[in-house]
């Protein structure tokens, strides 16, 4: 590796040329104008709660996780118990026996944002220890043994049968290809995207950096198809077609007052799962998704910007037509107030990550 090489490879240069790293903040200013105008075409800073009215706050911020799921059929979920903040830990360890959990599973924050506090855990012994980090309602949830992941953006319009698959997003895990003589984390420094990852690779499974792997072995290292966690997203609205759109309007027509927002699911083969089959919903977001598609390295900034504006318009007409079918709007003062209690959140999540 030359000294230029070596100059990109460092994390300041690999995040200022690749435009899917900025702050969400640098991503967002120069739209920002888009989002007030359609904020005074609503008279209302806070219109987006009435595009999905079953779900708190249509799934802008501080959405319950648990609640989410108790709308969606349970058939179409993995298996979730909601862990209060007060249980001590024969209660919890009691309610994971009682429910049937095996390990290893999965303990993620109910309320969530960017993965996280999301952990994989693989025995009893982990499980307080890790809950107990957080001073926060928390989720124990079933891991789901597929390994393919897709986000399918959906949105339908009050009134519809029918709703349209906007895009799809397929997500590729952190995972290192041995080539006989390289450890892991030498693999790890021969690719930007994996730099990143690394300060939280070291502080999460420092005993693997150092294994050597066969030559075209292949290992997973962060299993969580989360951008921010290192997953390398790609455009795949190429594969919306009718079989697709029919299952997602099965399920969507499902959840109670759900009209827009982005389905993250766990499935075996895109065969199956367009026959409904082998799949499991592991995350229902709504207002405040992201169209993450656009995060493809294809894209530019001005491909995310038209993304992100015309979702911006779909989920105002959305939840236009829902405020004329009497919808309200969220206060000012709610929605001032869900702000704070999502900066508070933050800081407490950030503090613990």
């Amino acid at each position: 590796m030359n000294s230029l090489q070596r100059i990109l490879h460092k994390p300041f240069f690999i995040r200022l040329f690749n435009w899917e790293y900025w702050p969400f903040n640098t991503v967002y200013f120069c739209i920002y104008p888009i989002w007030l105008a359609l904020c005074l075409r609503s008279r209302s800073f806070f219109f987006f709660n009435a595009s999905n009215p079953g779900i708190e706050y249509g799934g802008f911020l501080m959405e319950s996780k648990q609640k989410i799921y108790d709308i969606i059929p349970k058939k179409y979920v993995p298996k979730t118990i909601l862990i209060q903040v007060e249980e001590d830990e024969a209660t919890i360890i009691q309610k994971v026996r009682e429910n049937g959990f095996k390990y290893p599973l999965i303990a993620k924050p109910d309320i969530g944002g960017r993965g996280r506090g999301v952990k994989k855990i693989c025995e009893e012994s982990e499980l307080v220890p890790y809950l107990k980090k957080f001073p926060l309602k928390m989720l124990i949830q079933e891991l789901v043994e597929f390994e393919n992941e897709l986000g399918i953006f959906y949105f339908r319009y009050p009134g519809a049968h029918k709703g349209n698959i906007s895009g799809i997003v397929g997500k590729k895990f952190v995972e290192v290809v041995g080539d006989g003589k390289s450890t892991i984390e030498q693999l790890l420094q021969k690719e930007k995207r994996h730099i990143l990852q690394l300060p939280n690779i070291r502080a999460t499974i420092p005993e693997q950096l150092d294994l050597i792997l066969q030559d075209g072995e292949h290992k997973i290292l962060v299993p969580y198809g989360n951008h921010a966690r290192g997953a390398l997203f790609l455009d795949y609205s190429h594969l919306i077609d009718h079989d697709l759109e029919k299952f997602m309007n099965e399920i969507c027509l499902q959840i109670p007052d759900f009209y827009y927002g982005r389905l993250d699911i766990r499935y075996e083969s895109l065969e199956l799962l367009k026959e409904g089959k082998n799949f499991s919903i592991i995350e229902l977001n709504g207002a405040g998704s992201e169209p993450t598609h656009m995060y493809d390295p294809k894209n530019s900034i001005f491909d995310a910007w038209r993304e992100i504006t015309k979702h911006w318009r779909i989920m105002w007409k959305i939840s236009r037509m829902n405020h004329k079918n009497g919808v309200d709007y969220m206060s000012t003062a709610d929605g001032i107030q869900m702000f704070r209690d999502n900066k508070r959140y933050n800081l407490i999540l950030d503090n613990i990550m």
